[in-house]
């Protein structure tokens, strides 16, 4: 495996042409000045963060960034799904105004998945554009949210569906912050970690299987190898498909079941990566149910979603009509179209497409995997 450290970290590449940037994976880069050299220099910069990742490294960020910029400014963010909304994101457009911000502010996402993008919605939106870095603090945001443009707030009605495609210039992968994860939210990004297996690399797939015990109990060569590999692929994805015209919405398995899960019992009851891997038991079986790929396989992908501490258990979201709440959750995904539900399914291991199914055979699948 690659030696990441703070002298010699790993960069992976998104290549973007003119909106080209870097994944830095190391150590102990936050805090370093040098990480940042290539950013825009400017005369403010604003750090986004939450109330439970500011006492533990804001203070780094803030130290590596005071000598580049005049004035280092910090707005702290009630911390959680619930609130990645309207509100919270004018309270970083408070801030900005309230500072006097300009077109050359620099924005610096220093959290997980929430903070990274309402700071990038908000970078997208201030002045109709302003720079922004990803420095990602959780292992979903390192192996998913920080990478490749998405921002966006939710809507009551759906996950993600206000937003904007605006790139970071940077994105920090600082692998010492995976330390201080609380359990439940290292299990959530491993489901991101999975999810990279079956679509696009079974070998992946594999090491995760063999390796899974020694990323729950957070070694940090099994760790980096994990983020490394995961922005490979997402930055090769990304590359061939920004704004998710095709091949990116492969991305994007088990996540039309997650979101309904999500919306249904209200953003912040289950973890974003708790719902996508229970979604992804749940598009293993439809994949399995239109004769795509076989039992055993659904029961691999199953065992290895529980053993990352994983429900996969889909949850009852409405009493009277459980399927038909799925169903209309389901129809406010971004990949649907004209009302019609699009899946990301497993036509073979290690590939992935986008296809509609039967209201039928949906309910089937969701039937089965809410039985207790």
């Amino acid at each position: 495996m690659t030696d990441l450290s703070t002298s010699n970290p790993t960069l992976v590449q998104i290549a973007l042409q003119e909106r080209s940037y870097a994944i830095s994976i190391g150590a102990g880069l936050l805090g370093q000045a040098q990480t940042y050299a290539d950013v825009p220099a400017a005369a403010t910069a604003l750090i986004v963060t939450n109330t439970t990742v500011a006492p533990l490294y804001e203070a780094q960020l803030r130290q590596a960034l005071v000598g580049r910029y005049k004035q280092v400014h910090t707005v702290t963010l009630p911390d959680g799904e619930a609130f990645k909304d309207w509100t919270t994101l004018n309270t970083i457009f408070d801030a900005l105004l309230g500072q006097g911000a300009d077109r050359k502010t620099v924005l610096f996402a220093l959290g997980g998945g929430v903070v990274g993008d309402m700071t990038g919605f908000a970078a997208a939106s201030y002045m109709r554009g302003v720079p922004f870095v990803q420095v990602p603090t959780t292992l979903l945001a390192q192996v998913d949210s920080s990478v490749g443009g998405k921002t966006a707030i939710n809507h009551p009605l759906g996950k993600n569906m206000i937003g904007a495609f605006y790139q970071p210039r940077l994105v920090v992968c600082d692998l010492a912050t995976l330390q201080t994860l609380p359990p439940r939210e290292l299990s959530a990004g491993l489901a991101e970690v999975i999810k990279y297996g079956p679509i696009a690399d079974m070998v992946f797939f594999d090491w995760i299987e063999a390796n899974i015990d020694a990323l729950m109990a957070r070694d940090p060569a099994a760790l980096a190898h994990a983020v490394q590999r995961s922005c490979e692929i997402k930055a090769e994805v990304v590359g061939q498909d920004e704004r998710e015209s095709g091949l990116r919405a492969v991305l994007n398995f088990g996540h039309t079941f997650g979101h309904a899960i999500e919306a249904g019992l209200g953003f912040g009851v289950w973890l974003h990566g708790e719902a996508v891997g229970c979604g992804m038991v749940m598009a293993a079986q439809l994949s399995e149910r239109l004769g795509l790929v076989d039992s055993a396989f659904v029961a691999r992908l199953t065992a290895l979603i529980a053993r990352a501490g994983l429900p996969t258990r889909a949850p009852v979201i409405d009493a009277q009509d459980n399927e038909g709440h799925y169903l209309a959750h389901m129809r406010l995904d971004k990949k649907a179209e004209g009302g019609d539900i699009k899946f990301v399914v497993i036509p073979s291991p290690g590939q992935a497409a986008v296809q509609g199914a039967p209201d039928a055979m949906v309910r089937e699948v969701i039937n089965a995997c809410c039985a207790a």
